[in-house]
């Protein structure tokens, strides 16, 4: 049986990195790594061709060769993903649809034979056999939860590495808080369940021996929601692989704030070689937080929090969420402010939107102020109910962040202000790559010759190059992603 398994294409949001990678001569930032895993589920003796269309173009030919078309999807994807169901359909193909996407919307389409939902683990073999005995149904799904210590490893074979800019691994899903705004924990739970040390290192050794070098993202969405696993053994199996292998990789996460509550957490984390974490601080606002039951955002000083993990030697990068019902008109500045004092370079505000299945969602159902679908899509300058805040001061307020936040002048105050603060635990190893160097002079052309931030450039080029030259890379990533968010963010 010939299986085509596509991943449908990003819009341009501040997550695609679409114009950074340019600089690095790559075309996506991560490989879908959840069909590469559902590859792994679907029988041996099947024939597997997948086409990343972040990639490489989705062509008439490559469905036509397939006896069916597997297709996963974000919501973000779900524009593309309508258009690969139409092209299939006019093929007169067979479609199986799974993945985040489809279980939340999975009555929007009667367009596509077979919807596998949920997680993959459970519903994908009772498809399969189904398929086999003559007898497949429209739909499948499950309100259990999956082992994922029996997951396999992924199909790394059928994609070429040299395409994206990291690798990715997921090591649990599920998140022990339930932020009204959120579906990780509609879609995955909220008891964390994590895969076994034997399986981290063998996925660990599958992507050395595929010749891989360079970052690695943990797609966790709470990387620390089992702690005491962490620290007793994934760490530490971790640092002894990645010691005994001189380093060929570094590491990068998503993470609650409470991280800043542990000192051993972060001291293991970054002697294992994590280098920077994704933190969903959402707003400086007390009341704001109450609203949505961000409850471990609560009662801290959140700037302090960052800057005791930063000193600890990991980069925080921040997601920011403007248009809580709780949110007062100072609200912009106020988000603005707490951006440029924390130093957070990477700082990704959005408008809140309430996504299928949240209490969110929910909630606003019954208030009478849902308008639409979600979009996936934060940076699109558009909610999907009617906020408390008026719509025109509320827009005006979130591109009023953005043009400041991203202005060369505050972008690069807020990369010196990190920069000088910040002291990296454990030494980088560099792993010479002639697409950086490419990058390097990239950069020197593009934002130092013609680019509007040529001064701050300069001025950050030298300074870094000359007072903290273990940082220069870093320092030349940070231009080449402020170029990315000024882009992305002036086109809203």
């Amino acid at each position: 049986m010939n299986i085509l398994l596509v991943y449908p294409s990003y819009p341009d949001t501040f997550w695609s990195f679409k114009h950074a990678l340019k600089f690095v001569s790559k075309k996506a930032s991560f490989p879908p790594l959840g069909l590469l895993t559902v590859a792994s589920l679907l029988p041996a003796d099947y024939n597997k061709k997948l086409i990343d269309m972040n990639v490489t173009e989705l062509k008439d030919k490559d469905i036509l060769w397939a006896d069916y078309v597997y297709i996963s999807a974000m919501s973000v994807q779900g524009k593309s993903a309508d258009e690969v169901i139409e092209r299939c359909n006019q093929l007169n193909k067979k479609i199986v649809a799974g993945g985040p996407h489809f279980t939340s919307n999975y009555e929007k389409y009667d367009n596509v034979d077979y919807l596998v939902l949920k997680e993959a683990e459970i519903t994908l073999p009772q498809f399969i056999n189904d398929l086999a005995d003559g007898m497949p149904k429209h739909i499948y799904t499950t309100d259990q939860w999956s082992d994922i210590a029996a997951t396999p490893l992924p199909l790394w074979d059928l994609i070429s590495l040299k395409n994206y800019s990291s690798m990715n691994i997921q090591y649990s899903r599920g998140c022990p808080y339930d932020c009204d705004f959120c579906d990780i924990t509609v879609l995955y739970g909220r008891r964390p369940r994590t895969k076994t040390t034997v399986q981290v290192i063998a996925e660990l050794d599958e992507l050395y021996n595929t010749g891989w070098k360079g970052p690695v993202f943990f797609v966790d969405d709470n990387f620390i929601g089992n702690k005491v696993k962490l620290k007793k053994e994934i760490l530490p199996a971790i640092i002894e692989w990645n010691d005994k292998r001189k380093n060929p990789f570094y590491f990068n996460t998503e993470v609650s704030i409470n991280l800043a509550d542990d000192e051993k957490l972060m001291h293991l984390m970054v002697k294992a070689g994590f280098e920077a974490v994704f933190i969903g601080i959402e707003s400086p606002n007390e009341e704001s937080l109450v609203e949505c039951n961000k409850s471990q955002n609560r009662n801290r000083d959140l700037i302090e929090s960052v800057k005791k993990i930063q000193s600890a030697g990991l980069e925080v990068q921040g997601g920011f969420i403007v248009g809580f019902d709780n949110d007062p008109p100072s609200i912009f500045e106020k988000l603005t402010e707490f951006i440029q004092e924390s130093g957070i370079v990477t700082a990704m505000v959005g408008l809140l939107n309430a996504p299928e299945g949240t209490k969110l969602q929910k909630r606003l159902e019954e208030e009478g102020r849902m308008l639409k679908s979600f979009s996936g899509d934060n940076t699109d300058f558009s909610t999907n109910f009617i906020p408390k805040m008026n719509i025109e001061k509320l827009l005006a307020g979130y591109k009023q962040i953005l043009d400041k936040i991203y202005s060369p002048k505050h972008y690069y105050e807020r990369v010196m202000r990190f920069m000088k603060d910040y002291e990296p635990k454990k030494k980088k190893v560099f792993h010479l790559n002639p697409n950086y160097i490419l990058a390097l002079f990239r950069s020197i052309i593009r934002l130092g010759v013609i680019g509007e931030e040529r001064i701050y450039y300069w001025k950050l080029f030298f300074w870094s190059l000359f007072r903290k030259p273990q940082l220069f890379s870093l320092a030349i990533l940070f231009t080449i992603y402020g170029f990315h968010f000024r882009k992305v963010s002036s086109g809203i």
